[in-house]
């Protein structure tokens, strides 16, 4: 940040509310809500855009209101605005966000003397904005705090710029036709942030896909492998895609958890619009490896595509259903990783899936309860859980995990491995590490050390590696 005198000539200071006191755009944020809320009115947007930008926002905003209580702030240019304001002079908030989320912003903060907003007929944006300041100022001098080439049309009025999170070049280009007494860097969280975005690290579960390979014992063959590794790709591809969709669906919930404010879109350090313009863009490519790989593996992630969207746009805000949606779209990475190397599944691996992934969806569920317990929360924000649900739903998750075991011992048991392992009997060794892996992770999470996803916190735990290096010695013992 740089610093220079203020003029005391400037008694009113005029601030930009999109890419300048919020790290995120307002009518990005509207859209958002409205996909949030009333998913199927989007496909109007278009028409609405005809009527023109200041009618789009107008409308998006009355389907779609964010909290604007949760919105990422520029905690910087906040106290620099208090300071000034401190001072004697009036703060006022010169947006062309709509009308009701301006007043409603500017409400929550407290420290605006009035608000210049957008109408339905007029966009206030450059030299638009510049007029209606000039109009509010009554003559007086005045100071614009911006972060764009737009406002450029509205520094070269000011007697004071304040250049907030912008390109060098603007920086340049304000400096060229007024005085800027202060710069505040762009905070955005570069390529790190959107590779965190997508979530490339959750790819780790999309390795399921191989489990059909390792179990029908074609892991030697190159073309069974290229087909899993396009399942694998197709898979991830479409996930993070969905995952930007989900992200989208609940900004306001990720705001108030205590982690999940973090993530990027939540955070500000990744622009909505372009998480809206990348999660197609993902989506449409995984689609295309799975065509280019088999039709039937196609089929498989398409549905894969309209579970976690049935699950992004309503399912999850549903107790237990959730959970077993979570634990049928693991199974369903299982079913096209079967297709993609065109072998058929047993039922004993299907059914030891599904128990074992609805255990590990309830884990996760367990462990944000335990996280709003602390917080002395009662319930999930957008969700139908509550504190007090965690003890059925750890018996339930329990039981789940025990069913798993028991599932994967009559599978010991029966003729069919007899036929695929020529030392079946050390099968029953994986039962006694999956047993004991199930029940610890129960522990943790009742102890409340569990990370909110048990898969991604078992890539970390020591132990967890350890046990699966083992339960891979005795796999390749029994064959």
């Amino acid at each position: 940040m740089q610093e220079q005198a203020g003029s005391a000539d400037c008694r009113v200071v005029y601030v930009d509310l999109d890419g300048t006191l919020i790290n995120t755009d307002m009518l990005w944020e509207s859209l958002a809500a409205t996909l949030r809320r009333a998913p199927w009115r989007v496909l109007a947007l278009p028409f609405w855009l005809l009527r023109g930008r200041a009618f789009l926002k107008a409308k998006l905003a009355s389907l779609g209101q964010p909290d604007v209580k949760v919105l990422p702030v520029n905690a910087e240019l906040l106290e620099y605005l208090k300071g000034r304001a401190a001072a004697g002079c009036e703060i006022v908030l010169a947006t062309a966000a709509a009308q009701s989320l301006a007043q409603a912003f500017a409400n929550h903060m407290k420290i605006f003397a009035r608000v210049l907003t957008s109408s339905d007929s007029q966009n206030l944006k450059g030299a638009a904005k510049a007029k209606a300041i000039q109009a509010d100022s009554a003559g007086r001098p005045w100071a614009y705090c911006g972060d764009s080439s737009a406002d450029l049309a509205v520094w070269s009025h000011a007697a004071e710029a304040v250049v907030v999170s912008a390109s060098s070049s603007v920086e340049r280009s304000a400096a060229s036709v007024t005085r800027v007494v202060q710069t505040f860097p762009y905070r955005g969280g570069g390529l790190k942030a959107y590779i965190k975005a997508v979530r490339v690290y959750q790819w780790l579960k999309n390795a399921l896909v191989f489990v059909p390979l390792i179990a029908a014992h074609i892991w030697t063959s190159p073309s069974a492998i290229l087909a899993a590794l396009s399942a694998f790709f197709a898979f991830s591809l479409c996930a993070s895609g969905i995952y930007l969709v989900n992200d989208l669906v609940d900004l306001d919930a990720d705001r108030m958890h205590p982690r999940k404010r973090f993530r990027p879109m939540a955070a500000g350090t990744v622009p909505l619009s372009h998480a809206m313009v990348l999660a197609p863009i993902l989506v449409v490519a995984g689609l295309a490896i799975a065509g280019l790989t088999s039709l039937p593996l196609l089929g498989i992630t398409a549905l894969y595509l309209v579970c976690t969207s049935v699950y992004s746009f309503g399912l999850k805000t549903f107790v237990l259903a959730d959970a077993i949606m979570l634990g049928g779209l693991y199974t369903l990475r299982i079913l096209g990783g079967a297709v993609a190397v065109q072998v058929v599944p047993s039922f004993w691996l299907l059914a030891f899936s599904m128990s074992m992934f609805l255990s590990l969806a309830l884990i996760k569920r367990c462990s944000e309860l335990g996280t709003l317990a602390s917080l002395q929360r009662e319930s999930a924000e957008g969700r139908d859980y509550r504190v007090a649900d965690y003890t059925v739903l750890q018996s339930i998750g329990v039981s789940s995990g025990l069913g798993a075991v028991l599932v994967f011992a009559l599978f010991v048991n029966s003729e069919h491995v007899a036929e695929q392992y020529s030392r079946p009997y050390v099968l029953w060794l994986l039962c006694g590490t999956i047993l004991y892996w199930i029940s610890r992770m129960w522990i943790k999470t009742a102890r409340g050390e569990m990370h909110d996803d048990p898969l991604l916190y078992a890539a970390r735990d020591k132990t967890s590696l350890a046990i699966a290096v083992l339960s891979g010695i005795i796999l390749f013992a029994s064959l």
